[in-house]
């Protein structure tokens, strides 16, 4: 199916140096399947979405899942802190994949302690003992998967290191 709109014009049209005409605009909506509005400002067709956040100690949870039940994704976020707090141990039913995407966070599990860098991951069994934090005074970013005991996930992910190993 052809737009009825030359190459080279649609080109001129891409890069903005020509405004389009209706006679160019009515064949590309029909043949892209739209509304000449979209074409004129697609913008007015997006929409915000407020995804929902929450604090839990020193960080920013942000709920990128809306399917109740199952498995939940999450981002975590923490401020450059100014203060290194010491990680608050919880534990409740559950299994959780954690990947960082920016900075190195302090991951304690029982006795273990981890620090884990950019793109390492770790998977627990969330009724172990557990909590996380900040290494440095730099932020941090991560993704968790969440899923109720027995929703076991597997992840192909390189070994994380123990603390007080070589980085």
């Amino acid at each position: 199916m052809s737009t009825g709109v030359s190459i080279s014009a649609l080109s001129r049209l891409e890069t903005g140096h020509r405004r389009p005409t209706l006679a160019q605009l009515l064949p590309l909506a029909h043949f892209y399947g739209v509304t000449l509005d979209v074409l004129v400002d697609p913008s007015a067709h997006a929409r915000h979405v407020e995804l929902p956040k929450f604090e839990r100690h020193g960080a920013t949870y942000i709920q990128l899942s809306s399917r109740p039940g199952g498995l939940q994704a999450y981002k975590m976020i923490y401020r450059a802190p100014a203060v290194l707090p010491e990680p608050e141990l919880c534990r409740h039913e559950g299994f959780l994949v954690l990947s960082v995407l920016v900075g190195r966070l302090r991951v304690v599990l029982g006795d273990r302690e981890l620090v884990l860098s950019v793109d390492e991951t770790v998977e627990f069994d969330t009724s172990v003992p557990h909590g996380m934090g900040p290494v440095d005074h730099q932020p941090i970013e991560a993704l968790l998967l969440f899923g109720a005991q027995g929703e076991r996930m597997t992840v192909a992910a390189r070994t994380v290191r123990a603390t007080g190993g070589s980085h």
